[in-house]
């Protein structure tokens, strides 16, 4: 599914999550779309467990002693695969519209951040978003559309 495609399906869902319509044609899927196009797959592949819960990974860094939540995101399903080895666990692999990823991301403050593994056959580097950034240029976008209020001569 193209990029279009996936905003114009969360824009269409948006009212259903209390997000109006406009806001989210207008302030949020520009970002999302300026985002997900600097990626290079239109669908990610991402670990979920039997409840349907995504797998979120915390990494800890040793010196700062600074943890984050990250969900990782693949190229390929088999990538999925090899990165948990499947085979012995109850994990499935479930495909996901980049854009909604993103949203997913800038809805949900406890995901601090999603690396996607762009390229097929790579697990050792990805392209992290992090949820702050995309959720301070969501706001930034929003202020924009807000109307002026007016000056009193």
């Amino acid at each position: 599914m193209k990029l279009d495609a996936q905003l114009n399906t969360l824009t269409e869902k948006a009212p259903g999550y209390g997000v109006p319509s406009p806001v989210m044609s207008k302030g949020v899927n520009p970002v999302l779309k300026a985002y997900g196009g600097k990626l290079s797959h239109s669908q990610y592949y991402i670990l979920e467990t039997v409840g349907g819960d995504w797998l979120l990974t915390t990494l800890t860094h040793r010196l700062q002693k600074q943890e984050k939540t990250v969900l990782y995101a693949f190229a390929t399903p088999e990538d999925a695969e090899k990165f948990q080895n499947l085979h012995e666990s109850s994990l499935t692999i479930t495909s996901i519209p980049v854009t909604h990823l993103l949203f997913e991301l800038f809805a949900l403050p406890m995901i601090h951040s999603i690396i996607f593994m762009d390229k097929p056959g790579n697990l050792e580097t990805g392209v992290e978003i992090y949820g702050d950034e995309l959720r301070a240029a969501i706001k930034q976008k929003l202020q924009r559309l807000q109307p002026e209020p007016p000056t009193i001569a």
